[in-house]
């Protein structure tokens, strides 16, 4: 490369640096919320598609950049903003299995919804007006816009390849290259060119425009912390529109939505349900408390007579009695009811975790008890399983199932009642007093946005894969 086709890179990489800090300060002056994210990435000139992030770097072509500023400088802010929120929401992070280019597609659809839902003219564009058919169509099917569920969707859909670049063409705003084939071998130094492969990391001199890195927040940082770092930054920004910034939180409700989705506590089901195990006496050789030397040596002094015989019975952890609620009301897929009852029966069984007399109620509620089958055994299990019909449909209402359940334990129906599971959509109305037995929400991802479970009681939310996993028998 000659001299002046040098000087004149530099010069574009110095205006495009210019032209993303203009972005990122008209950010900086609208999303208060997002300063750390918005400073975190640190710029780099590299060859890419408009512009790109690894989690680590904000990778630039200098020439794009400027091109996409002289026609509409408000399309770079959203770009910028773009980029960042992939991060917050950790989209680079992708398994091996994923489909890209429909991952691709969804992790834009999210991330273009919560932008156009902050209605701020910085970020305003002409892209919104080819958008809107496709999100229009999506609302309407996909309960929580996040790049999960819409993904999950298409796929359900069984999109197609044309079908997905076609829709791309009304979301693309940075290149995903980076996400998936880590663009090593440069060197970041003070115009942010070169190649070098003494700096695979891009620690370098930083990416400020001084070679500093102030500019940028410090300089790169190595992927390990960048997920940590990006994982503090997302869960900051939550507290923050809860806490702090709540006419802005308003106008950023779904990215409230996805941050707390992103952010839940998620737990495997069969654990859970072991915790509404109680302990009892099963007749079983424990082979924990057996001493094989005492054993070995009784029957080597006296030819067939052990000296300790294996006890024939241990403590074992197993269900005897706990309460199936089920949400009938009419926002509560039957079959989605019928794969959660059939899971819990599915976990239970493959543990062997009945004991050969049990008292399990499963109870149907919408805004009134509609039904309660008591299970004595698990062949009456199998029973229910074959014949199990929903009754109800109505509204919600959480507390005549309580209300019921305190009845029954007064009525001497429970001896030691451990806890009950209720599988619902959430929307109804808890009870205001605890009940005497633990009590466990379970929502289904798809449903589950956001609710005020009572602080006396577990909530857990089943992912859409583990109750399609278990076949209706």
């Amino acid at each position: 490369m000659d001299n002046q086709q040098e000087e004149k890179n530099e010069r574009a990489d110095a205006l495009a640096r210019q032209v993303l800090q203009y972005a990122r300060n008209s950010l900086f002056l609208n999303l208060r919320f997002m300063d750390s994210a918005v400073s975190r990435l640190v710029p780099v000139a590299f060859p890419v598609i408009g512009i790109g992030t690894d989690t680590r770097h904000l990778f630039f072509d200098s020439y794009s950049v400027l091109r996409i500023f002289s026609v509409n400088n408000r399309r770079i802010t959203r770009m910028y903003l773009h980029s960042v929120l992939h991060c917050v929401f950790r989209h680079p992070y992708v398994g091996e299995d994923i489909r890209r280019d429909v991952w691709d597609l969804s992790c834009d659809i999210a991330v273009e919804q919560m932008i156009r839902d902050l209605r701020l003219p910085c970020l305003e564009d002409s892209c919104e007006g080819l958008q809107s058919q496709v999100l229009l169509a999506l609302r309407s099917k996909v309960r929580l816009m996040n790049a999960e569920h819409i993904y999950r969707y298409f796929l359900s859909q069984g999109i197609t390849d044309i079908q997905c670049a076609e829709m791309q063409k009304a979301f693309y705003m940075d290149d995903h290259t980076p996400w998936y084939v880590p663009p090593l071998g440069y060197r970041i130094g003070r115009s942010g060119r070169g190649g070098s492969a003494e700096d695979p990391d891009g620690q370098g001199n930083g990416a400020g425009g001084d070679g500093s890195g102030e500019e940028s927040g410090g300089g790169a940082m190595s992927e390990q912390e960048a997920r940590n770092t990006w994982n503090r930054i997302s869960r900051q920004i939550q507290v923050d529109l809860e806490s702090f910034s709540k006419s802005r939180g308003d106008k950023a409700g779904n990215m409230l939505q996805n941050l707390k989705a992103l952010h839940r506590e998620r737990y495997d089901y069969g654990d859970f349900l072991r915790r509404f195990a109680v302990y009892g006496e099963v007749m079983h050789i424990d082979d924990d408390t057996f001493d094989y030397n005492f054993y070995s040596y009784g029957m080597t002094l006296y030819g067939n007579m052990p000296l300790v015989e294996p006890l024939e019975y241990k403590e074992m952890k197993r269900v005897r009695e706990f309460v199936i609620a089920i949400d009938t009301s009419g926002s509560v897929a039957g079959a989605t009811v019928q794969r959660f009852v059939q899971k819990t029966y599915n976990i239970l069984k493959a543990q062997e975790s009945f004991f050969s007399r049990i008292n399990i109620h499963i109870i149907q509620c919408d805004a009134e008890v509609q039904e309660d089958a008591k299970i004595t055994s698990q062949e009456e299990f199998d029973e229910y399983l074959k014949s199990m019909k929903l009754r109800g449909l109505g509204g919600t209402d959480f507390r005549p199932v309580f209300s019921y359940v305190d009845e029954l334990i007064r009525r001497k129906e429970f001896r030691n009642l451990k806890g009950m599971i209720y599988f619902t959509d959430g929307f109804g109305r808890f009870p205001s007093v605890p009940p005497a037995y633990k009590t466990a929400f379970v929502f289904l991802d798809d449903e589950c946005n956001s609710y005020d479970v009572p602080p006396w009681a577990m909530s857990l939310v089943l992912e859409s894969e583990e109750l399609s996993e278990e076949p209706m028998q």
